[in-house]
């Protein structure tokens, strides 16, 4: 019987592609010590490139859209106690 259909975790994916990004052998090399297809070494590794470049690209949108949400709070509560100050100064002068 063949290891056909078996699933592999995320976490031994990652270590084989990050093994095959390193060049810590060859891909057939790789294969005999994880016990998989030099073929699944090749496509973990082109899998594992392609959502790094994905990663970083779209990363950097993700973290401009954050703080423009985080300064709309910021300036609401900077409005709400510059009220409040107003207010406690208009009653403080009475």
């Amino acid at each position: 019987m063949t290891d056909a259909g078996r699933r592999h975790s995320a976490a031994f994916k990652a270590k084989v592609a990050l093994a095959a990004v390193r060049k810590e052998g060859t891909p057939s090399e790789l294969a005999c010590r994880f016990g998989i297809h030099p073929t699944q070494v090749a496509q973990w590794q082109y899998q594992l490139e392609q959502s790094a470049k994905a990663l970083f690209s779209d990363g950097r949108k993700g973290v401009e859209q954050a703080p423009s949400q985080r300064e709309a709070e910021l300036f609401a509560a900077l409005g709400r106690v510059e009220r409040e100050l107003e207010w406690l100064k208009k009653k403080a002068s009475e």
